[in-house]
């Protein structure tokens, strides 16, 4: 059964954030809102976390995964980012996009596309993700927690609870998050491909 906390979503109590990152540093799976949808997470390293997501999701090898980061900081521990795409990221982050890049060697090989070798990554807005990043002191691997058959991520923590009791070990819940996910632009090639129309706005990202 998931333990399941509630936080403020723009003050989130210091404690229940620091019972989640030990839930994360345990090997443990969670469910956490963003500003796109709910989210699984896990740590970085986590092999077996993130077949658990797999199963969740049913997802076939060619997911693309997305690190959290806090800032521009981490983000530029695991992908390599040109000054051209770095500016056009820098303008519309911290926000609602996922950008696909090359990872870095800091990257777990399991976790990148197996042919391109790349992942995905964002900067969000969430004052309650920010607080999970700061404590953790790490990317966080995630996913966005659209289930089988669905189109849209899943909203409400207490829902979330019911349906994925036993398959996750912490809920977090902030109240509702919005219900569209991030608009995903693929940046590895020589230019941005916006591959998902989302909550941000693809125009920069457009020819």
């Amino acid at each position: 059964m998931a333990r399941y906390l509630d936080v403020h979503p723009h003050d989130p109590q210091p404690r229940s954030i620091r019972q989640t990152v030990e839930v994360l540093r345990g090997g443990g799976l969670i469910a956490y809102p963003t500003d796109s949808g709910y989210a699984l997470g896990a740590a970085l390293g986590d092999q077996h976390a993130k077949d658990r997501i797999r199963e969740i999701r049913r997802l076939d090898d060619k997911h693309h995964y997305t690190l959290m980061c806090r800032d521009f900081a981490q983000l530029g521990q695991v992908v390599l980012v040109d000054n051209d795409i770095f500016r056009a990221i820098k303008a519309v982050t911290p926000g609602p996009y996922t950008f696909i890049l090359r990872a870095t060697k800091e990257v777990p090989r399991r976790l990148l596309h197996p042919r391109k070798k790349t992942v995905g990554v964002r900067i969000p807005q969430s004052r309650v993700v920010q607080a999970l990043l700061t404590e953790l002191g790490e990317p966080l691997l995630s996913s966005t927690l659209i289930l089988p058959g669905e189109s849209a991520p899943m909203t409400d923590g207490w829902e979330v609870k019911e349906t994925l009791d036993h398959a996750v070990d912490l809920v977090l819940d902030a109240g509702e998050c919005p219900d569209s996910p991030t608009t995903v632009v693929d940046c590895s090639g020589e230019t941005p491909v916006v591959v998902r129309v989302g909550a941000g706005d693809p125009a920069r990202f457009e020819d």
